[in-house]
């Protein structure tokens, strides 16, 4: 018999589909402390992070049948669930103009559909390469850095991002693109 500690992400996930509350606070002690990290970073409030992290996890538990099973990729689609509902309390902590928060608001842009191109990630890989991403990611020029910053933990649009640094949006569009490539490059020749 499997122990808890060996079950994979995504078979935690679908103990979670059939209604189990003990993998849901599985997968919660096993992702909290990254996800508040992660939404932290973003919102830059105790308080605002607590809150978008139990918002999470209360997703997840009624919405489960939203993650694209054929993916098992829940890693990503957590971190990103993660980002996109702490981008979405920074906007409204700042009065930023949002669309009103609904069911439909929460299901069409917060919660993610991921590409089934994407490899499955864990937790643990993830950890393995953080170095390796923090280093690459320190290789990129600084404005390179900075769209990338403006973009993911600011949650600005292309178009937000060319009219706060008042450069074309295509250049935005070329500095994200250009940051991505060179970040792949990265560690690809760092996992070589």
């Amino acid at each position: 018999m499997t122990s808890e500690t060996e079950l994979t992400d995504f078979e935690i996930l679908q103990r979670i589909a059939a209604k189990d509350s003990k993998s849901l606070e599985l997968l919660y002690n096993r992702y909290s402390a990254l996800l508040y990290t992660v939404i932290n970073k973003i919102v830059r409030s105790r308080e605002t992070a607590e809150e978008v992290l139990a918002d999470i996890f209360l997703i997840l538990w009624k919405k489960y049948y939203m993650f694209d099973q054929r993916t098992e990729n829940v890693y990503s689609w957590l971190v990103t669930l993660a980002r996109n509902k702490a981008v979405d309390a920074k906007k409204r902590m700042y009065g930023k103009l949002v669309p009103e928060y609904t069911e439909s608001y929460e299901d069409d842009v917060l919660i993610p559909s991921l590409s089934k191109e994407i490899d499955p990630m864990d937790l643990v890989t993830a950890l393995e390469i953080k170095s390796n991403m923090e280093t690459a990611f320190q290789s990129l020029t600084d404005a390179q850095r900075y769209v990338l910053h403006l973009a993911y933990y600011e949650g600005l649009s292309e178009s937000e991002i060319a009219e706060r640094l008042k450069i074309p949006v295509q250049t935005v569009k070329s500095k994200i693109r250009i940051a991505v490539t060179n970040l792949k490059n990265l560690l690809k020749s760092s996992s070589t």
